[in-house]
């Protein structure tokens, strides 16, 4: 989740300057970028805990031992929630979940050189302090009750209204961790297709990426748990936006959902104010009752923008949201996914050939099948499995024509291969560490943090 945007506090006085805002994230090709994200569980390496804020060994005490490495430090309430260098940004999901944002760049070779970088200084901090840290998209062990909560003023309004439009939200802000990318659009039909496409396969990287099948340290029933989270957080601001797929759509009509998600907040002077529930377009009117005659500024529409969850959002580019956290091979593997099918002009036309005649209800079916069944779902006679493969065809081909080389000629299609072997073999990771648990661990959840930390 994010911290304060950097927009300037320009007043909005018209809903065209919404539009505008996000029009101005259209880039053309040779500026398109790609901004990975991924979150990540720590635990204490004695009683495989989560790390409080707080002590020694705390999340305040790593963030303040990644500063050796250039990072600037940004506080809250005078305590260090986040850091900042050349772009990128570490931030603290709810419960101490260290996310890396990363810096908007060139190549996936970048970008893995990147994610390796980050974990690597983690890694040293970490061994310092006796702490690990785990990719996986929910907590195996712990309960939510023993998840800790980080200083962060969002995060108190979220945890305060989450209970009241849905039983799982704060086990979303506590217990699950993701693997997104960002990527650029150059026009509004650009923008258009690449959603659509982006949000009919979307279920696709749900399972491929599913590694979840844990819950307090059994097995929950579900191969992407993290997945299964999200359709009941809040119906207000999650879900696969069917508006989307319908004739008109474009900018003017995600604003005009933007505007229905309720508020959490609008941050001013420093301090969080609760707008929990409460209506932007009022807002917009000057008629918000915790800001009486306030007008908001596109800093408050850039906040309110991160508010919403859909598996694909749109900001001032598209982030796909839909794949569990893991190890760096796979964090390396879902940029490369999007980029390979939605930045070749003849693999997106390809990948919009697979989706375009997706009924509402089977896009629904999909996305509501993937969390317990993955790969195994069946799909139009065949499986999940078979429209992954076709979807991973698509992609390695883009990834191909697109010629990004690194220093030994060799192009991006590489970081496809642990997707690819998932696919063939029709065994996410939530698969293999379910035979795991049942088999040579003896039932023991323990074994997961020893055996897939980073």
């Amino acid at each position: 989740m994010s911290s304060p945007s950097h927009v300037a506090d320009t007043p909005v006085t018209h809903r065209s300057q919404l539009v505008d805002y996000v029009a101005s994230g259209e880039k053309p090709r040779a500026a398109w970028r790609i901004g990975t994200e991924h979150e990540k569980f720590g635990f204490r390496l004695d009683d495989l805990r989560p790390p409080a804020f707080d002590g020694e060994r705390g999340i305040e005490a790593l963030l303040k031992g990644l500063v050796r490495f250039g990072w600037t430090p940004v506080e809250e309430g005078g305590r260090v929630i986040a850091l900042t260098r050349d772009g990128a940004s570490v931030t603290l999901e709810p419960a101490g979940q260290l996310e890396l944002s990363g810096a908007a760049l060139e190549t996936i070779h970048e970008t893995c050189v990147e994610l390796g970088t980050h974990l690597n200084e983690v890694r040293q901090v970490s061994d310092e302090l006796q702490l690990g840290f785990l990719g996986m998209g929910f907590q195996p062990k712990w309960r939510r009750d023993e998840m800790p909560w980080m200083p962060k003023g969002r995060y108190r309004i979220m945890k305060s209204y989450m209970p009241r439009v849905g039983q799982l939200g704060l086990d979303m802000m506590t217990r699950t961790c993701t693997v997104q990318v960002n990527l650029d659009y150059a026009s509004e039909a650009d923008m258009v297709k690449k959603f659509r496409v982006s949000l009919a396969l979307q279920p696709v990287a749900t399972a491929l990426f599913a590694d979840s099948p844990f819950t307090e340290g059994k097995p929950n029933g579900y191969l992407s748990y993290r997945s299964h989270i999200w359709t009941d957080t809040d119906p207000d601001r999650t879900g696969m936006l069917d508006f989307v797929f319908e004739d008109g759509f474009g900018y003017e009509r995600y604003i005009d959902y933007l505007l229905d998600v309720p508020m959490y907040f609008s941050y001013r002077d420093g301090v969080y104010v609760d707008a929990s529930g409460k209506s932007f377009r009022k807002f917009l009117k000057g008629e918000l009752d915790v800001l009486p005659g306030a007008l908001p500024t596109l800093r408050d529409w850039s906040d309110h923008m991160t508010t919403a969850f859909p598996e694909v959002r749109l900001k001032k580019f598209l982030e796909m949201r839909g794949a569990d956290s893991g190890p760096w091979s796979r964090l390396c593997a879902l940029p490369a996914f999007w980029v390979g099918l939605l930045y070749d002009d003849a693999a997106l036309d390809a990948a919009w050939d697979l989706v375009r005649d997706f009924s509402t209800a089977e896009r629904h079916a999909l996305r509501d099948g993937v969390p317990k069944h993955a790969l195994g779902l069946p799909f139009r006679g065949a499986h999940v499995r078979e429209l992954a493969v076709e979807a991973l065809k698509i992609s390695v081909a883009g990834l191909r024509r697109r010629a990004a080389l690194n220093a030994d000629g060799i192009d991006e299609s590489r970081f496809l291969e642990p997707l690819i072997e998932i696919a063939e073999s029709g065994q996410t990771a939530a698969d293999r560490k379910l035979a795991l648990f049942n088999g040579a661990w003896n039932g023991d959840i323990d074994r997961v943090f020893a055996g897939f930390a980073y």
